[in-house]
């Protein structure tokens, strides 16, 4: 999880809802929510569907027994369907077009947007400070046989955490985060997650987090403490500043 300090006061209570027509909406907003444009949002939600059909794709391929001249066959097709794609490559390392870094959206994150291949999509609303988050885990995400690999849970529960901390005024960067193990989180089964900040002291913010089943959400299956640290100006700079598009160096831009 990477953010970048805001200007927001600590403790604010919020409480996050997304419309179908914000489901790319991936981050908490760190301003006042921008009206996009009819062709930007038309353009996200194109993003989105495409994301849509590339998750399907994804686990499609990780359960396929077609024989190996199918899969060939697939491989061409998508290769060429792939190449209208490239022409319209964004330069470098600038960040997508379609992303509102101050309003909260992310679209290409893997684990939160809704335009990646990579991700479940995590989805996350803020409710009295609570950061809840809901996924399903496909075939894709397998470790061992018929459940997630740890790494995920891991990925999960710190961009919860990293969430919760910026939504709450304390955002901040990944320093360290224990993960512990209770038992293993089943695929293709929807998830229930659950965050929240235990405590600031200066630039560092602590959360804690779990995973259960949506189904028994008393049954822990995973916790995670996490240490965030909000860079300095001057790090921002450094570490983000050949990435960024229009405002520069902003120091309340979230860059998770």
């Amino acid at each position: 999880m990477m953010t970048v300090n805001g200007s927001r006061t600590r403790g604010t209570t919020v409480t996050m809802s997304r419309s179908n027509h914000e489901r790319w909406r991936s981050h908490h907003p760190m301003q006042e929510q921008r009206d996009a444009s009819p062709s930007l949002l038309d353009r996200r939600e194109a993003i989105a569907e495409l994301g849509d059909a590339l998750r399907d794709l994804v686990e499609q391929a990780v359960r396929t027994e077609a024989p190996a001249d199918e899969l060939r066959q697939v491989t061409a097709d998508l290769r060429r369907a792939a190449r209208p794609l490239a022409v319209h490559e964004r330069e470098g390392l600038r960040t997508p077009s379609a992303d509102d870094l101050l309003g909260g959206v992310r679209m290409y994150n893997p684990v939160t947007g809704v335009g990646s291949a990579l991700a479940p999509p995590l989805r996350i609303d803020l409710v009295d400070g609570v950061a809840i988050g809901a996924c399903t885990l496909g075939s894709a995400f397998e470790g061992p046989p018929t459940y997630a690999h740890g790494g995920v849970s891991a990925q999960l529960l710190d961009q919860l955490l990293g969430y919760v901390a910026s939504a709450t005024g304390s955002a901040g960067m990944t320093v360290r985060l224990e993960t512990r193990y209770h038992a293993p989180i089943p695929l293709r089964t929807p998830l229930h997650l659950t965050a929240r900040v235990t405590a600031v002291d200066g630039r560092k913010t602590t959360a804690h987090g779990v995973i259960t089943t949506a189904a028994r959400p008393g049954d822990l299956l995973v916790e995670a403490t996490g240490a965030f640290v909000a860079p300095r100006p001057d790090q921002s700079r450094r570490l983000f500043g050949a990435a960024l598009q229009r405002d520069a160096i902003d120091p309340s831009v979230e860059y998770d």
